[in-house]
């Protein structure tokens, strides 16, 4: 299994587009990439400072797969317009927790 974690801080005023843009990105990616097995949303800070929380089968299942799908590239164009330069930081590797 591999997670990637992401926090983003959302420029003020482009909160709904942002909201928008990361639900739509979340659902077409649990329902269209059968190598993610999750991806969750988590508001850490009121309208300013989200996490996202993705786990998928391998690295190639995020690096190529998740990234070349076209709700990724929609999500990418959002970016700019929702996410205050420089706060976007990405962890990313490989999961050790074992699974139930």
């Amino acid at each position: 299994m591999y997670s990637v974690w992401v926090t983003v801080e959302v420029v003020p005023g482009r909160e709904n587009a942002f909201l928008e843009a990361i639900k739509a990105n979340a659902a077409a990616t649990v329902a269209d990439e059968p190598g993610c097995s999750s991806f969750d949303v988590v508001e850490l800070e009121p309208g300013r400072r989200y996490g996202f929380y993705e786990v998928y089968d391998d690295e190639e299942a995020f690096t190529v797969a998740h990234r070349s799908a076209p709700h990724y590239a929609a999500w990418r164009r959002a970016v700019d317009e929702t996410i205050a330069p420089g706060t976007q930081i990405v962890t990313r590797g490989p999961r050790i927790v074992a699974e139930r």
